[in-house]
């Protein structure tokens, strides 16, 4: 027990610790790519379970819009069932395309750090924890906003039941995307793409901030402890 315990593995532990943060830190951008492509598989399998979840959830609700259809499932088999046979087997991956393209938004989001970071470097040597928290805190309000209204025609795709046409065409295609921003500009105006904003922000800007604090804080220790210094920030 005591050569366990022994100052010797404690210098084993701690090598090994940050060779794993050192390791994590480097091949980052690799992680991110891995991330991105399974982020695209991930909306392809649990798309269907989405789906069935959005129209379940909205089931019973009292709609203003008239072009959409009510809908009467008894659960998710039955969702599931009902779909299939009136809609078609692809109707389950109704809004795919908007849900792939948001994949991306983290990629907006690290774009708009990355940029406000270097700019805020410009002027000072380092940067603070609350320089860190905010410009978290921007880029995520950014990338948000600038991909709310695919989130809007997400929602809307997933549901279904809407009445493009008298031909009921497939809802999946880019064409019809377009087609749903248009109508809900034209009846609601431009801020009828935004209807709910206020709640997505809370909800993602600041754990989004906090993240990129503890990011920044961890990545720093590291680079202190391996006697290293991060030439972008000097």
């Amino acid at each position: 027990m005591a050569s366990v315990l022994s100052y010797e593995s404690l210098v084993h532990a701690v090598a090994g610790a940050v060779g794993s943060v050192t390791a994590m830190t480097v091949f980052f951008p690799l992680d991110t790519a891995r991330l991105r492509l399974q982020g695209v598989v991930n909306v392809l399998l649990t798309t269907p379970l989405w789906v069935v979840n959005t129209r379940l959830k909205l089931q019973g609700a009292k709609f203003r819009n008239e072009d959409i259809v009510p809908t009467n499932y008894k659960g998710i088999i039955d969702a599931f069932h009902q779909i299939i046979r009136d809609e078609g087997i692809s109707a389950l991956w109704n809004g795919t395309f908007p849900s792939l393209l948001l994949v991306f938004n983290p990629a907006i989001q690290f774009m708009f750090y990355e940029g406000l970071k270097r700019q805020l470097l410009k002027k000072r040597m380092k940067l603070s924890s609350l320089d860190v928290f905010i410009i978290g805190a921007v880029a995520k309000a950014i990338a948000t906003t600038v991909t709310y209204p695919l989130q809007t025609v997400q929602s809307i795709l997933r549901f279904g039941r809407h009445r493009l046409n008298p031909e009921n065409r497939t809802l999946g295609s880019l064409r019809n995307i377009l087609y749903l921003l248009h109508q809900r500009v034209r009846r609601f105006g431009i801020m009828g793409l935004y209807k709910g904003l206020e709640a997505k922000l809370l909800q993602t800007v600041l754990t989004a901030a906090l993240m990129f604090l503890v990011y920044e804080k961890l990545t720093a220790a590291t680079f202190t402890v391996m006697g290293l210094k991060r030439a972008h920030q000097h």
